[in-house]
């Protein structure tokens, strides 16, 4: 068993399964049954109100409803699938064992008591869940309250705040930027908040910047920035503590306001928007210097003779795959029991966070490091559009999330699936006569299928894919669209980032994306090691007196895991290769895999500084480990300094070894394999 967590920029994770004869005998692996892949599934509307019924009737919990009232109280903020034990599935999905309990994954916000908390809970049998526990974290500690991700209540409590103590800058806002907060009704402002919310663990102070609420407001900061505290449970005791104007620090609005009515305070004028085609709009404009056609559709995909891949339930299978996929509102997309030709490749691949950490010269700039995650990074999976998002004829499957609310809420066309041409040939070969003939052409069109969703964190669009090829290979890849995370140009930002626009400074920044792999190659038990090409200068064989400089593979076992630690700043070796000593191909190898790197991400901050101890993941360019790991990733992000807070662990299982990370994007192909049998 392997398991591949991979921290990457703009990842990519492929994995070449073997078609070759296995040396063992009996019968052939056959693809499962879709009942099977069912324990796999997403929670069912009917289940996710059941469990939601069930919690709610317990009177221990003393559960209120999430929107509306205080905000010290006991709230359900979220509700998904719980997986089964990796050994009770292969159990009943290899061995004919029993299937497992289906369980839900729900987790309390305890605000309304003595000491308040954030508690996990497992919550089953589905589908009439009659008992709980609590799912405890590495320590035993509690989540604190203070930790906990936004809600829908809160942001309605912070921007009533906002209303309140921005009421004495009514006339400098709306001087300077023809907008205000203060009792607008069309030309109102907005804020943007960032994380994390504090420099300390146990404080929640956020600072918001102040944008106009245009269409694409990211781009639109208006030179004023906020910081709230607003740890304290009752609203009415949360304050402004400090703001940033126009590159300015002032104590209070009131000395804001003053510095403004003395005419001391230099004042950002900001013009007047607009009416149409507003340069952050995605409205059409502008033409090419060759005028080419524009107006017209471009090229699109298309089924000749209708699909090639089929969908049963949570099942897909395509080619020689078939694999089962949800989509958990945590953190996204989830594949389970990657099979190709029927033999398992992957037990799991599955989208486990993404971090952007900025840099600049405003506090909220330089406060900025996201762990979206702990935004609800799955359970903002807006409706594709057709044709544009995906293909016109795209299969495209809802999705439901109980993600802060008071029920299952229903996103449509959440999830699409399409063969997708890949514009060059998977092989091919012209067999020249040298004397201007050809003894044959071959050739098989390149394809792939593709399994997509979206993750709209606020101003980041995130483009989810798991792309599967029809000879064994499978890639991961993420797209990072949207908007950038902008804010007000001062001259000193240049020293950060570019200016983009009058009054817009686009920030450095770093994307790192968490990928979580479960490899079994031929099996669970695996091993590990790497490969370099070395040079030699030996003599001639066949000529004597000359030498030969050729390269050599040089193999290195990894058998611990210091010994497979590639951390940030050191080059990887060549080749990383995941094999199965015991299982060996019709030549006489190892069953084995490549992870190769096709993009590379530096480090985010200094190891040990504050707020990296919460992405530990993220200081290796990648490495193995000898134990697995479960990231529950909800409520990462929150506490700045305390990793055990921002990246909780549920459970820890020996196994053979685990793939640590990788911090690229990786294409991974056969290091001894068979060649795979391509249909012709």
């Amino acid at each position: 068993m392997w398991l591949l967590r991979l921290a990457w920029a703009l990842a990519a994770l492929s994995i070449m399964a073997s078609s070759g004869p296995s040396p063992s005998p009996g019968p052939g692996p056959t693809v499962p049954p879709p009942d099977k892949a069912s324990i796999f599934a997403d929670l069912s509307p009917a289940e996710l109100r059941a469990v939601r019924t069930f919690l709610m009737s317990r009177p221990e919990l003393g559960l209120s409803l999430s929107r509306g009232g205080p905000l010290a109280k006991n709230t359900l903020f979220l509700v998904e699938l719980l997986p089964p034990k990796k050994r009770l599935a292969l159990r009943y999905l290899d061995q004919g064992g029993p299937q497992p309990r289906r369980q839900a994954r729900a987790v309390i916000f305890f605000g309304g008591q003595a000491e308040p908390n954030v508690t996990e809970f497992a919550v089953g049998p589905l589908p009439q869940p009659s008992s709980y526990r609590p799912l405890r974290f590495k320590g035993g500690r509690a989540i604190p309250f203070d930790a906990r991700p936004m809600t829908q209540l809160e942001y309605e409590l912070l921007h009533r705040t906002l209303v309140k103590a921005m009421e004495p800058l009514y006339r400098l806002l709306r001087d300077s930027t023809g907008f205000w907060y203060h009792n607008c009704s069309q030309r109102c402002l907005t804020f943007s908040d960032i994380a994390p919310r504090g420099l300390a663990p146990g404080e929640r102070r956020t600072w918001m910047v102040l944008q106009r609420f245009v269409e694409g407001f990211f781009l639109h900061p208006v030179g004023l920035e906020v910081l709230v505290d607003h740890r304290d449970p009752d609203p009415g005791r949360w304050a402004v503590q400090q703001l940033w104007y126009n590159g300015q620090y002032f104590s209070s609005p009131q000395e804001l306001a003053r510095r403004y009515e003395e005419g001391t305070l230099v004042v950002a004028h900001l013009a007047e928007p607009p009416s149409q085609q507003l340069f952050s709009s995605y409205e059409p404009r502008g033409h090419f210097a060759t005028e080419t056609p524009t107006e017209v559709h471009g090229a699109k995909v298309c089924e000749p003779q209708g699909r090639r891949y089929r969908l049963r339930g949570n099942q897909l299978e395509y080619g020689g795959w078939s694999l089962a996929f949800r989509l958990r509102s945590s953190a996204g997309l989830q594949l389970f029991d990657l099979r190709f030709n029927g033999e398992r490749v992957a037990y799991e691949v599955s989208v486990q966070e993404a971090i952007a950490f900025y840099g600049g010269h405003t506090p909220a700039a330089m406060q900025t490091k996201y762990m979206d995650a702990g935004w609800g990074m799955g359970s903002v999976t807006y409706e594709l559009a057709r044709g544009i998002d995906c293909p016109e004829v795209a299969t495209y499957l809802d999705a439901h999330h109980l993600y802060d609310a008071d029920g299952p809420v229903r996103f449509s066309r959440a999830i699409c699936i399409f063969e997708l041409p890949t514009g060059v040939p998977l092989r091919r070969h012209f067999d020249s006569d040298f004397q201007g003939g050809f003894h044959f052409y071959a050739g098989l069109e390149g394809q792939a299928l593709v399994l997509r969703t979206t993750s709209t964190v606020y101003n980041y669009d995130y483009i989810w894919d798991f792309l599967l090829y029809p000879n064994g290979v499978m890639e991961a890849k993420v797209h990072a669209t949207g908007f950038i995370h902008a804010t007000f140009y001062t001259p000193q930002g240049l020293r950060y980032g570019s200016r983009v626009h009058s009054h817009v400074l686009g920030n450095l920044h770093t994307h790192l994306v968490h990928y979580k792999v479960d490899l079994d190659i031929a099996g669970t038990g695996n091993s590990f090691e790497t490969m370099d090409v070395r040079f030699e200068n030996i003599s001639n064989p066949w000529s004597p007196g000359a030498r030969v400089v050729q390269p050599w593979l040089h193999r290195q076992p990894r058998r611990r895991e210091r010994q497979a630690a590639f951390p940030f700043g050191k080059a990887l070796p060549r080749y990383l290769l995941f094999y199965n000593p015991h299982r060996r191909n019709r030549w006489g190898h190892a069953r084995s895999y490549r992870i190769q790197h096709s993009s590379h991400a530096g480090r985010v901050l200094p190891r040990g500084w504050q707020e990296e101890k919460g992405i530990s993941w993220g200081r290796w360019g990648g490495g193995a480990r000898s134990m697995r790991t479960w990231l529950l990733p909800a409520l990462a992000g929150c506490s700045p300094a305390s990793p055990a807070i921002c990246v909780p662990s549920c459970e820890h299982r020996p196994a053979a070894v685990v793939i640590g990370h990788l911090s690229s994007a990786a294409l991974c192909t056969p290091s001894s394999l068979s060649p795979p049998q391509q249909p012709c």
